[in-house]
């Protein structure tokens, strides 16, 4: 993130503002050449043999491909990418967004490279490498984001977006593990960019074992107060009592106790004393 931060201040003037507009256009542009010129698209597919004997337009020119046919449903979805895309380019700025779009796209160009050395050219990919990623890369990193957004499903369904994203990543997931490894590679590459950015955003610092451990204790310690019994002077038996103060639930009715994660031992606060009391150290 560092080194991105300083990129974004060295180049920054140089991002393409509202780029969801001008993949949109690209769309619209594809949508009339597969009306008035269909063949055209056989010069403008991502094909590594070609653009190495010449043909270097199609580097550029795959994205001008529409992933699937005109209709109602794609037109709704396009607006629908449209808003989605501004979104997260107001969220994160035009810079960052362009190194997510732009990131993405060269990890795709990248992988059809690295197919076609394994495989010893003369490999068509116009099949594999479509902009249907691209859209999809946008659509989980928006769910990534905003996660409790509603959406309208079919427009009649509430959803939110975790699930969606949720839903397409299992999708994701079972076409990875039952395709063959060409396609791992394929798929692999071309949500590289939203692999990186899931992985950047999460603090991998809870998962750690160090973490879990005291989350195990904490919860270790909570199990074993809720078993414990206290004796009271009086001869009555209780089960909370604050090591400060020595109330318990039977001083008032109101009276919470919990256990505190930071204190070594089974130690139980009421809430006056919880945040406020000396932790206990084993030395």
């Amino acid at each position: 993130m560092k080194f991105l931060n300083k990129m974004e201040r060295k180049f920054g003037r140089y991002a393409v503002r509202n780029l969801s507009a001008y993949i949109i256009a690209f769309y619209v542009a594809g949508y009339l050449m597969e009306v008035f010129t269909p063949d055209i698209f056989n010069y403008l597919t991502l094909e590594p043999y070609y653009i190495l004997h010449g043909q270097v337009w199609r580097v550029v020119t795959w994205l001008l491909v529409p992933p699937s046919s005109l209709d109602l449903f794609t037109i709704i979805m396009l607006f629908f990418y449209y808003s989605v895309g501004n979104t997260l380019e107001r969220t994160w700025g035009s810079f960052r967004y362009n190194v997510y779009i732009f990131g993405g796209v060269l990890a795709m160009v990248v992988g059809a490279f690295i197919l076609y050395g394994i495989l010893g050219g003369n490999v068509m990919f116009a099949t594999l490498f479509t902009t249907y990623y691209v859209n999809l890369s946008i659509f989980l990193a928006f769910a990534a984001t905003y996660p409790d957004t509603q959406v309208m499903l079919y427009f009649l369904i509430p959803i939110k977006m975790k699930w969606l994203g949720i839903f397409y990543a299992v999708i994701l997931a079972l076409n990875f593990f039952t395709s063959s490894w060409i396609y791992k590679i394929m798929m692999v590459m071309s949500m590289l960019n939203f692999i990186v950015y899931f992985i950047g955003t999460r603090n991998l610092k809870r998962y750690s074992y160090q973490n879990q451990k005291r989350k195990w204790d904490y919860q270790k310690a909570m199990n074993q107060g809720r078993k414990t019994e206290h004796k009271n002077a009086d001869g009555t038996i209780t089960r909370h009592k604050c090591a400060v103060c020595g109330r318990t639930e039977l001083d008032g009715d109101n009276l919470e106790f919990r256990f505190c994660s930071k204190c070594e031992g089974n130690y139980e606060y009421c809430q006056d004393h919880l945040f406020t009391h000396e932790h206990v150290r084993r030395h």
